[in-house]
């Protein structure tokens, strides 16, 4: 995520979380700061132009990362879109030697809870009353190692049933 992705990455947030979402000076602090990793989904449109469809956000602390956001472009959703995002960031995680993911997401949110299960994460535990807007809790979910037998199985299966026709690195 660059700066001149800004504007395009808070439409989403605004479409993705309404009212309540991060400010375009919340991401330029994210971008800049030393233990966030922030990337963006992209699609060639017909003109040769790039449409930005889609952001995902991690903070790395030792052997721990945490996802702090991630959404897509409405019309791009179920398109395996939050999928790549996320399999990009575990790739770059495992070649930083980082072992676990962590996040929080809406009760609520079906859909994220999983995708997130599909990726080995699981909820233990919650978070009272966390989102503002309406007081609703957030699960806090883990991962086990990455580096795990079981973990590198898993995420080797999800990867392989991506698309062919999409393409992330």
């Amino acid at each position: 995520m660059k700066e001149s992705d800004l504007v395009d990455v808070l439409s989403i947030e605004c479409e993705a979380y309404g009212e309540h979402h991060w400010s375009i000076d919340g991401f330029r602090n994210e971008i800049k700061n030393d233990v966030a990793r922030y990337i963006c989904a992209k699609i060639q449109n017909e003109d040769g132009s790039f449409e930005l469809i889609g952001y995902m956000g991690i903070w790395t602390v030792f052997e721990e990362a945490h996802i702090t956001t991630l959404a897509v472009r409405e019309k791009y959703r179920n398109s395996q879109i939050a999928q790549i995002l996320l399999i990009s960031q575990i790739e770059y995680l495992y070649k930083n030697m980082v072992k676990y993911l962590t996040l929080e997401v809406r009760e609520s949110n079906q859909k994220a809870i999983n995708l997130y299960e599909k990726y080995g994460f699981k909820s233990l535990g919650k978070r009272k009353n966390y989102y503002q807007n309406n007081n609703e809790d957030a699960l806090i979910m883990w991962t086990n190692n990455i580096f795990s037998t079981e973990y590198k199985k898993m995420f080797e299966e999800n990867k392989s049933k991506i698309s062919k026709e999409i393409i992330y690195e």
